[in-house]
């Protein structure tokens, strides 16, 4: 699923494809995609884009008399950008032949290009909400702590970079704490909770916990005033490190290898592979669709974690610690 960085910087990319655009026609070839009645959809039709905004993992599509459009990617939802041949022949930007593997679930058509959305798999879960001023946008906010911005005020001015970036300064530890310890949850929960934290899943989890040597299994309430503080900057580090990678790794283009597994993670989709920093191999607890990787040298003392399904096989077979692994 698309996270933080992931939305920062599609959000980025649209600012300078799409602000200040007309939207011409919105085609929806699934209606399972479109979650409002009202307003209708084809009210946003004629409108021009005026603003563009994170919605925890969410993408806002400010139109002209407070219509938005927000779009969730959920696991395997993606965004691409063709222009129009019209657009990229008087810019001599060469216009992409890409066959995409799935047909669009929508697309948005602007003067100079088009915006589609895309879904692997057969589980529609990607979704388009409509909605009007920011009461409908408060009604789809879980409420996580943004933590590269304050909550955005209606009245607040706002160009283009205004997106909660890194250059946006980062909480401070005593909000982070208070975010953090609301609830007694293990650290992996309480970071992908969107009503503690926003915009941040399974993958930069894994990797927030690498960087702080934190276990993802240890309660919030236990956590020692060392180990909350390097939770914080490790918290503020790994977002905006991976926010800077794929600005480089896009530059001028769009975003088009959004994935939850990256060249150059530490740990997260790095099952049996070596720790970067010590060398063991990186071991996983999976539930349902989602799996926690972590190193059980740097993390846990040496002590592995029990996989739900594994060890209720295995039994007494389950290795504890990862001497036991050889």
């Amino acid at each position: 699923m698309p996270e933080y960085p992931d939305i920062v910087v599609y959000i980025e990319a649209l600012e300078k494809r799409i602000q200040g655009q007309t939207l011409r026609h919105v085609h929806l070839a699934s209606p399972f995609l479109l979650r409002t009645a009202t307003p209708p959809f084809s009210n946003a039709e004629g409108r021009k884009v005026v603003e563009l905004r994170r919605l925890g993992k969410r993408i806002c599509i400010g139109l002209e008399e407070d219509l938005w459009l927000v779009l969730h990617l959920m696991i395997a939802g993606r965004l691409h950008w063709k222009e129009s041949a019209q657009a990229a022949q008087s810019s001599k930007v060469r216009v992409s032949q890409r066959k995409y593997s799935k047909s669009p679930l929508a697309a948005f058509e602007f003067d100079n290009g088009t915006l589609t959305l895309t879904e692997a798999g057969t589980q529609k879960r990607a979704s388009l909400h409509v909605v009007a001023g920011e009461a409908g946008l408060r009604s789809l906010d879980p409420g996580g702590l943004e933590l590269f911005e304050t909550r955005h005020k209606p009245d607040r001015k706002e160009g283009p970079g205004s997106l909660g970036g890194p250059e946006h300064g980062f909480t401070d530890l005593e909000t982070f704490r208070a975010a953090l310890q609301s609830e007694n949850h293990t650290l992996k929960r309480a970071l992908t909770d969107p009503r503690l934290f926003s915009g941040i899943g399974n993958a930069y989890s894994d990797e927030i916990l690498f960087a702080a040597q934190l276990s993802p299994i240890k309660l919030t309430q236990k956590l020692n005033e060392e180990e909350l503080k390097r939770l914080h900057v490790a918290t503020h580090n790994t977002l905006k490190l991976w926010v800077e990678r794929l600005r480089e790794q896009s530059g001028s283009g769009f975003p088009e290898g959004v994935t939850a597994f990256r060249e150059g993670m530490a740990v997260h989709g790095r099952y049996k592979q070596p720790c970067p920093r010590c060398g063991a191999k990186i071991q996983r607890i999976r539930y349902a669709t989602n799996e926690t990787n972590y190193c059980p040298i740097c993390q846990t003392g040496g002590k592995l974690l029990a996989d739900r399904s594994l060890s209720r096989i295995l039994r007494d077979d389950w290795p504890k610690t990862a001497e036991e692994l050889g």
